[in-house]
Protein backbone atom coordinates (compact mmCIF):
# COMPACT_ATOMS: atom_id res chain seq x y z
CA UNK A 1 0.00 0.00 0.00
CA UNK A 2 2.98 2.37 0.96
CA UNK A 3 4.28 2.11 -2.46
CA UNK A 4 1.41 2.05 -4.06
CA UNK A 5 0.84 5.67 -2.11
CA UNK A 6 4.43 6.51 -3.28
CA UNK A 7 4.14 5.61 -7.03
CA UNK A 8 0.90 7.70 -7.25
CA UNK A 9 2.43 10.63 -5.90
CA UNK A 10 5.71 10.46 -8.19
CA UNK A 11 2.74 9.97 -11.03
CA UNK A 12 0.78 13.33 -10.40
CA UNK A 13 4.54 15.46 -9.44
CA UNK A 14 5.46 14.24 -12.92
CA UNK A 15 1.82 15.02 -14.44
CA UNK A 16 2.12 18.21 -13.91
CA UNK A 17 5.82 19.07 -14.49
CA UNK A 18 5.60 16.94 -17.92
CA UNK A 19 4.61 20.08 -20.52
CA UNK A 20 7.45 22.16 -18.99
CA UNK A 21 9.74 19.59 -19.86
CA UNK A 22 11.47 18.54 -22.52
CA UNK A 23 13.37 15.06 -23.42
CA UNK A 24 16.58 15.40 -21.48
CA UNK A 25 14.88 17.67 -18.49
CA UNK A 26 12.75 14.47 -18.28
CA UNK A 27 14.95 11.45 -17.93
CA UNK A 28 17.31 14.06 -15.78
CA UNK A 29 14.06 14.93 -13.43
CA UNK A 30 13.44 10.75 -13.21
CA UNK A 31 16.89 10.11 -12.36
CA UNK A 32 16.73 12.71 -9.66
CA UNK A 33 13.92 11.64 -8.05
CA UNK A 34 15.08 7.87 -8.35
CA UNK A 35 18.81 8.58 -6.47
CA UNK A 36 16.69 10.67 -3.91
CA UNK A 37 14.70 7.67 -3.12
CA UNK A 38 17.53 5.03 -2.99
CA UNK A 39 16.95 1.51 -3.06
CA UNK A 40 13.98 0.30 -5.75
CA UNK A 41 13.74 4.12 -6.70
CA UNK A 42 14.35 3.09 -10.32
CA UNK A 43 11.00 0.66 -10.33
CA UNK A 44 9.40 3.35 -8.63
CA UNK A 45 9.73 6.12 -11.14
CA UNK A 46 9.52 3.68 -14.15
CA UNK A 47 6.16 2.53 -12.70
CA UNK A 48 4.77 5.52 -12.31
CA UNK A 49 6.17 7.83 -15.25
CA UNK A 50 5.84 5.18 -17.57
CA UNK A 51 9.06 5.99 -19.22
CA UNK A 52 11.64 3.13 -19.81
CA UNK A 53 14.90 1.46 -17.47
CA UNK A 54 17.47 2.32 -19.80
CA UNK A 55 15.97 6.02 -19.95
CA UNK A 56 16.74 6.45 -16.72
CA UNK A 57 19.80 5.10 -16.39
CA UNK A 58 21.06 7.61 -18.95
CA UNK A 59 19.58 10.70 -16.77
CA UNK A 60 21.46 9.25 -14.37
CA UNK A 61 24.65 8.70 -16.09
CA UNK A 62 24.05 12.52 -17.36
CA UNK A 63 23.58 13.96 -13.64
CA UNK A 64 27.00 11.91 -12.54
CA UNK A 65 29.00 14.10 -15.53
CA UNK A 66 27.58 17.50 -15.01
CA UNK A 67 28.63 16.71 -11.57
CA UNK A 68 31.83 15.71 -12.42
CA UNK A 69 31.81 18.87 -14.96
CA UNK A 70 30.73 21.52 -13.33
CA UNK A 71 26.90 23.20 -13.58
CA UNK A 72 25.55 24.87 -16.77
CA UNK A 73 22.96 26.62 -17.66
CA UNK A 74 23.57 25.95 -21.31
CA UNK A 75 20.81 23.86 -23.21
CA UNK A 76 21.87 24.54 -26.73
CA UNK A 77 25.27 23.67 -28.16
CA UNK A 78 27.68 26.52 -28.18
CA UNK A 79 26.92 28.64 -31.03
CA UNK A 80 23.76 27.49 -31.40
CA UNK A 81 20.18 29.70 -31.80
CA UNK A 82 19.46 33.26 -33.67
CA UNK A 83 22.24 35.68 -34.25
CA UNK A 84 22.39 39.10 -32.07
CA UNK A 85 20.71 41.49 -34.99
CA UNK A 86 23.66 43.57 -34.62
CA UNK A 87 25.59 40.50 -35.83
CA UNK A 88 23.31 39.84 -38.62
CA UNK A 89 22.71 43.35 -39.72
CA UNK A 90 25.91 45.32 -37.99
CA UNK A 91 25.03 48.75 -39.67
CA UNK A 92 21.55 48.76 -37.81
CA UNK A 93 22.97 50.22 -34.89
CA UNK A 94 24.63 53.26 -36.74
CA UNK A 95 21.39 54.36 -38.56
CA UNK A 96 19.48 53.88 -35.73
CA UNK A 97 21.55 56.60 -33.32
CA UNK A 98 21.51 58.51 -36.61
CA UNK A 99 17.70 58.70 -36.48
CA UNK A 100 17.12 59.70 -32.70
CA UNK A 101 19.70 62.17 -32.79
CA UNK A 102 20.00 63.56 -36.01
CA UNK A 103 21.36 67.17 -35.20
CA UNK A 104 24.60 65.76 -33.18
CA UNK A 105 25.19 63.05 -36.56
CA UNK A 106 25.11 66.10 -38.81
CA UNK A 107 22.07 64.93 -40.48
CA UNK A 108 19.24 67.96 -41.37
CA UNK A 109 17.52 66.15 -43.96
CA UNK A 110 16.69 62.74 -41.04
CA UNK A 111 13.28 61.80 -42.45
CA UNK A 112 12.66 61.73 -38.07
CA UNK A 113 14.06 65.16 -37.69
CA UNK A 114 10.57 66.71 -37.32
CA UNK A 115 7.91 64.30 -35.77
CA UNK A 116 8.00 62.80 -32.46
CA UNK A 117 10.75 59.74 -32.33
CA UNK A 118 8.56 56.97 -30.70
CA UNK A 119 9.33 53.20 -30.94
CA UNK A 120 7.00 52.66 -33.84
CA UNK A 121 7.88 55.51 -36.02
CA UNK A 122 11.64 54.46 -35.46
CA UNK A 123 11.30 50.95 -36.31
CA UNK A 124 8.85 51.99 -39.31
CA UNK A 125 11.96 53.75 -40.82
CA UNK A 126 14.27 50.75 -40.20
CA UNK A 127 12.21 48.83 -42.04
CA UNK A 128 12.26 51.38 -44.83
CA UNK A 129 16.19 51.25 -44.98
CA UNK A 130 15.87 47.83 -45.45
CA UNK A 131 16.86 46.15 -41.79
CA UNK A 132 14.32 43.42 -40.36
CA UNK A 133 13.58 45.03 -37.27
CA UNK A 134 10.48 44.76 -34.36
CA UNK A 135 9.24 47.42 -32.18
CA UNK A 136 10.59 45.13 -28.99
CA UNK A 137 14.18 45.16 -30.87
CA UNK A 138 14.77 48.51 -31.28
CA UNK A 139 13.41 49.40 -27.69
CA UNK A 140 16.12 47.30 -26.70
CA UNK A 141 18.84 48.31 -28.92
CA UNK A 142 18.03 52.24 -27.48
CA UNK A 143 18.59 50.75 -23.94
CA UNK A 144 21.59 49.04 -24.50
CA UNK A 145 23.01 52.60 -26.60
CA UNK A 146 22.24 54.65 -23.74
CA UNK A 147 18.52 55.81 -24.57
CA UNK A 148 15.68 56.39 -22.57
CA UNK A 149 12.50 58.01 -22.73
CA UNK A 150 12.85 61.35 -21.12
CA UNK A 151 10.73 64.77 -21.39
CA UNK A 152 11.67 68.37 -21.67
CA UNK A 153 13.82 69.58 -18.30
CA UNK A 154 13.86 73.76 -17.66
CA UNK A 155 17.50 74.29 -16.82
CA UNK A 156 18.31 77.06 -19.37
CA UNK A 157 17.34 80.64 -17.65
CA UNK A 158 18.66 82.62 -20.71
CA UNK A 159 21.74 85.56 -20.90
CA UNK A 160 23.39 85.22 -17.02
CA UNK A 161 23.84 89.20 -15.30
CA UNK A 162 27.52 89.74 -14.95
CA UNK A 163 26.10 90.63 -11.29
CA UNK A 164 23.91 87.39 -10.94
CA UNK A 165 26.11 85.79 -8.59
CA UNK A 166 26.79 89.05 -6.40
CA UNK A 167 23.06 89.89 -6.29
CA UNK A 168 22.29 86.51 -4.85
CA UNK A 169 25.09 87.06 -1.85
CA UNK A 170 23.87 90.19 -1.24
CA UNK A 171 20.18 89.06 -0.84
CA UNK A 172 21.61 85.90 0.82
CA UNK A 173 23.78 88.31 3.44
CA UNK A 174 20.28 90.68 4.04
CA UNK A 175 18.12 87.59 4.59
CA UNK A 176 20.88 86.30 7.24
CA UNK A 177 20.88 89.73 8.67
CA UNK A 178 17.40 90.51 8.82
CA UNK A 179 16.53 86.84 11.20
CA UNK A 180 19.38 87.23 13.33
CA UNK A 181 17.84 90.72 14.24
CA UNK A 182 14.36 88.81 15.07
CA UNK A 183 12.52 90.92 11.79
CA UNK A 184 10.39 89.05 9.09
CA UNK A 185 12.26 88.14 6.04
CA UNK A 186 9.12 87.02 2.96
CA UNK A 187 9.71 85.72 -0.30
CA UNK A 188 6.27 86.83 -2.45
CA UNK A 189 5.39 86.02 -6.40
CA UNK A 190 2.11 85.07 -8.40
CA UNK A 191 1.62 81.37 -9.16
CA UNK A 192 0.35 80.08 -12.53
CA UNK A 193 -3.31 81.16 -13.24
CA UNK A 194 -6.19 78.47 -13.19
CA UNK A 195 -8.90 77.75 -14.78
CA UNK A 196 -12.19 77.58 -12.86
CA UNK A 197 -14.28 74.81 -13.80
CA UNK A 198 -14.59 71.53 -14.52
CA UNK A 199 -11.38 71.17 -16.60
CA UNK A 200 -8.51 68.39 -16.39
CA UNK A 201 -6.13 68.98 -14.30
CA UNK A 202 -2.46 67.14 -14.29
CA UNK A 203 -1.31 64.77 -12.10
CA UNK A 204 -2.95 61.50 -10.92
CA UNK A 205 -4.71 60.22 -7.44
CA UNK A 206 -5.84 56.70 -6.25
CA UNK A 207 -9.55 55.88 -7.27
CA UNK A 208 -11.55 52.97 -7.90
CA UNK A 209 -10.51 50.90 -10.89
CA UNK A 210 -12.06 52.41 -13.96
CA UNK A 211 -13.74 55.48 -12.13
CA UNK A 212 -11.79 58.18 -13.38
CA UNK A 213 -13.42 61.89 -12.37
CA UNK A 214 -14.69 63.04 -15.43
CA UNK A 215 -14.25 66.36 -16.42
CA UNK A 216 -14.65 68.78 -19.57
CA UNK A 217 -12.98 67.67 -23.12
CA UNK A 218 -12.38 71.59 -24.05
CA UNK A 219 -10.43 74.37 -21.02
CA UNK A 220 -12.68 77.18 -22.52
CA UNK A 221 -12.89 79.56 -19.90
CA UNK A 222 -15.67 79.91 -18.12
CA UNK A 223 -17.17 83.27 -18.20
CA UNK A 224 -19.33 82.92 -15.07
CA UNK A 225 -16.32 81.52 -12.87
CA UNK A 226 -13.10 83.01 -14.80
CA UNK A 227 -9.49 82.36 -13.99
CA UNK A 228 -8.06 82.25 -9.93
CA UNK A 229 -4.72 84.21 -9.27
CA UNK A 230 -3.23 82.53 -6.28
CA UNK A 231 -0.67 85.54 -4.74
CA UNK A 232 1.52 83.65 -2.56
CA UNK A 233 3.71 85.14 0.49
CA UNK A 234 6.16 82.74 2.35
CA UNK A 235 7.62 83.36 5.45
CA UNK A 236 11.31 81.81 5.53
CA UNK A 237 11.97 81.50 8.98
CA UNK A 238 8.83 79.95 10.37
CA UNK A 239 8.29 78.04 7.17
CA UNK A 240 4.61 79.12 7.00
CA UNK A 241 2.59 80.36 3.63
CA UNK A 242 -0.13 82.94 3.20
CA UNK A 243 -1.88 82.41 -0.59
CA UNK A 244 -4.31 85.00 -1.50
CA UNK A 245 -6.77 83.33 -4.21
CA UNK A 246 -7.74 86.66 -6.57
CA UNK A 247 -10.53 86.62 -9.27
CA UNK A 248 -9.53 89.97 -10.96
CA UNK A 249 -5.99 90.96 -12.04
CA UNK A 250 -2.93 90.13 -10.68
CA UNK A 251 -1.73 94.07 -10.28
CA UNK A 252 0.70 95.68 -7.89
CA UNK A 253 -2.34 96.72 -5.75
CA UNK A 254 -3.59 93.28 -5.58
CA UNK A 255 0.40 91.59 -4.51
CA UNK A 256 0.38 94.50 -1.94
CA UNK A 257 -2.82 94.07 -0.91
CA UNK A 258 -1.62 89.94 -0.70
CA UNK A 259 1.07 90.62 1.73
CA UNK A 260 -0.69 93.55 4.37
CA UNK A 261 -3.11 90.41 4.57
CA UNK A 262 -0.36 88.16 5.54
CA UNK A 263 0.87 90.51 7.75
CA UNK A 264 -2.39 91.02 9.75
CA UNK A 265 -3.46 87.40 9.82
CA UNK A 266 -0.59 85.74 10.87
CA UNK A 267 2.69 88.20 10.88
CA UNK A 268 2.37 90.57 13.53
CA UNK A 269 1.64 87.75 15.85
CA UNK A 270 4.95 85.94 15.17
CA UNK A 271 7.02 89.24 14.27
CA UNK A 272 5.67 91.28 17.34
CA UNK A 273 8.69 93.71 17.73
CA UNK A 274 9.52 93.99 14.22
CA UNK A 275 10.25 97.29 12.63
CA UNK A 276 11.23 96.37 9.12
CA UNK A 277 9.93 93.75 7.08
CA UNK A 278 12.28 91.99 4.08
CA UNK A 279 10.56 90.99 0.79
CA UNK A 280 12.34 89.08 -1.90
CA UNK A 281 10.45 88.62 -4.87
CA UNK A 282 11.21 88.31 -8.89
CA UNK A 283 12.13 90.91 -11.32
CA UNK A 284 9.05 91.26 -13.35
CA UNK A 285 5.46 90.70 -13.09
CA UNK A 286 2.97 92.59 -10.79
CA UNK A 287 6.51 92.88 -8.01
CA UNK A 288 8.98 93.81 -10.90
CA UNK A 289 11.61 95.85 -9.84
CA UNK A 290 10.54 97.80 -13.00
CA UNK A 291 7.21 98.42 -12.37
CA UNK A 292 6.36 102.03 -10.91
CA UNK A 293 2.66 101.34 -9.50
CA UNK A 294 4.54 98.24 -7.10
CA UNK A 295 6.40 101.08 -5.44
CA UNK A 296 3.62 103.40 -5.10
CA UNK A 297 1.61 100.02 -3.27
CA UNK A 298 4.35 99.02 -1.46
CA UNK A 299 4.47 102.84 0.10
CA UNK A 300 0.93 102.32 0.81
CA UNK A 301 1.44 99.19 2.16
CA UNK A 302 4.45 100.78 4.68
CA UNK A 303 2.12 103.36 5.71
CA UNK A 304 -0.53 100.61 6.68
CA UNK A 305 1.47 98.44 8.86
CA UNK A 306 4.22 101.07 10.11
CA UNK A 307 7.37 99.08 8.87
CA UNK A 308 10.34 100.06 7.01
CA UNK A 309 10.14 97.44 4.07
CA UNK A 310 13.42 96.59 2.56
CA UNK A 311 12.99 94.95 -1.21
CA UNK A 312 14.92 92.50 -2.67
CA UNK A 313 14.68 91.76 -6.47
CA UNK A 314 16.18 88.29 -7.98
CA UNK A 315 18.49 88.95 -10.68
CA UNK A 316 16.68 88.57 -14.57
CA UNK A 317 16.39 84.39 -15.47
CA UNK A 318 16.48 83.45 -12.09
CA UNK A 319 13.09 83.54 -10.86
CA UNK A 320 13.02 79.97 -10.39
CA UNK A 321 15.69 80.57 -7.36
CA UNK A 322 12.76 82.11 -5.61
CA UNK A 323 12.19 80.51 -2.40
CA UNK A 324 8.17 80.39 -2.53
CA UNK A 325 8.74 78.63 -5.68
CA UNK A 326 10.42 75.24 -4.44
CA UNK A 327 9.03 75.48 -0.82
CA UNK A 328 5.24 76.82 -1.10
CA UNK A 329 4.08 76.43 -4.50
CA UNK A 330 5.11 72.98 -5.49
CA UNK A 331 3.59 71.23 -2.64
CA UNK A 332 0.40 73.43 -3.04
CA UNK A 333 0.57 72.13 -7.11
CA UNK A 334 1.10 68.23 -5.76
CA UNK A 335 -1.80 68.42 -3.03
CA UNK A 336 -4.46 69.26 -5.70
CA UNK A 337 -3.14 66.86 -8.05
CA UNK A 338 -5.67 65.31 -10.14
CA UNK A 339 -8.32 67.42 -8.81
CA UNK A 340 -10.91 69.70 -11.17
CA UNK A 341 -10.79 72.84 -9.58
CA UNK A 342 -14.40 73.31 -9.42
CA UNK A 343 -14.64 76.70 -8.17
CA UNK A 344 -12.84 79.01 -6.46
CA UNK A 345 -13.74 77.76 -2.63
CA UNK A 346 -11.93 74.22 -3.66
CA UNK A 347 -8.94 76.29 -4.75
CA UNK A 348 -8.74 77.83 -1.50
CA UNK A 349 -9.84 74.63 0.52
CA UNK A 350 -6.91 72.79 -1.23
CA UNK A 351 -4.46 75.31 -0.38
CA UNK A 352 -5.11 75.87 3.10
CA UNK A 353 -4.47 71.66 3.40
CA UNK A 354 -1.42 71.31 1.85
CA UNK A 355 1.03 70.25 4.67
CA UNK A 356 4.53 68.65 4.13
CA UNK A 357 7.02 66.42 6.58
CA UNK A 358 9.04 69.91 7.57
CA UNK A 359 5.82 71.24 8.76
CA UNK A 360 4.94 73.81 6.16
CA UNK A 361 0.90 75.50 7.40
CA UNK A 362 -0.44 77.76 4.92
CA UNK A 363 -3.29 79.75 5.12
CA UNK A 364 -5.83 80.85 1.97
CA UNK A 365 -8.68 83.24 1.77
CA UNK A 366 -10.24 84.36 -1.51
CA UNK A 367 -9.86 87.68 -2.76
CA UNK A 368 -12.99 89.29 -4.85
CA UNK A 369 -12.03 93.05 -4.70
CA UNK A 370 -11.68 94.36 -8.57
CA UNK A 371 -8.16 95.71 -9.16
CA UNK A 372 -8.03 97.76 -12.63
CA UNK A 373 -5.25 97.49 -14.92
CA UNK A 374 -3.66 100.36 -17.08
CA UNK A 375 -2.96 102.65 -14.28
CA UNK A 376 -0.47 105.20 -14.76
CA UNK A 377 2.05 106.17 -12.61
CA UNK A 378 3.05 109.77 -12.94
CA UNK A 379 7.14 111.44 -12.07
CA UNK A 380 5.36 113.16 -9.45
CA UNK A 381 3.54 110.22 -7.74
CA UNK A 382 6.52 108.78 -7.50
CA UNK A 383 8.40 111.15 -6.35
CA UNK A 384 6.03 110.81 -3.42
CA UNK A 385 7.01 107.65 -2.94
CA UNK A 386 9.99 107.84 0.46
CA UNK A 387 12.50 105.16 -1.22
CA UNK A 388 16.29 104.89 -0.67
CA UNK A 389 18.38 103.08 -3.45
CA UNK A 390 21.18 100.43 -2.25
CA UNK A 391 24.29 101.41 -3.32
CA UNK A 392 25.08 97.89 -4.98
CA UNK A 393 22.50 98.15 -7.77
CA UNK A 394 19.73 100.61 -6.29
CA UNK A 395 17.36 99.10 -9.47
CA UNK A 396 16.85 95.73 -7.62
CA UNK A 397 17.71 96.88 -3.70
CA UNK A 398 16.19 99.28 -1.91
CA UNK A 399 13.88 100.51 1.13
CA UNK A 400 10.45 102.40 1.50
CA UNK A 401 9.90 104.07 4.79
CA UNK A 402 5.97 104.77 5.82
CA UNK A 403 5.02 108.15 6.10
Amino acid sequence: MQDATLVERIRRKFKSLRPRMNERLRRQWAAAEAKALGWGGISAVVAATGLSHNTVDRGIEELARRSRRGSTDRIRRKGGGRKAITESDPSILRALEDLVEPTSRGDPQSPLRWTCKSTRRLTEQLRRQGHRVGARTVARLLIEAGFSLQSNRKTKEGRGHPDRDAQFQHINARVLAFQRRGQPVISVDTKKKELVGNFKNSGREWRPAGQPLEVEVHDFIDRTKGRAIPYGVFDLTNNQGWVSVGTDHDTAFFAARAIARWWQKMGRRRFAKARQLLITADGGGSNGSRCRLWKVALQQLADRIGLDLSVCHFPPGTSKWNKIEHRLFCHITQNWRGKPLVSHQVIVNLIAKTTTHTGLRIRAELDTQNYPTGIKVSDEQLAQVRIKKHQFHGDWNYEIRPN
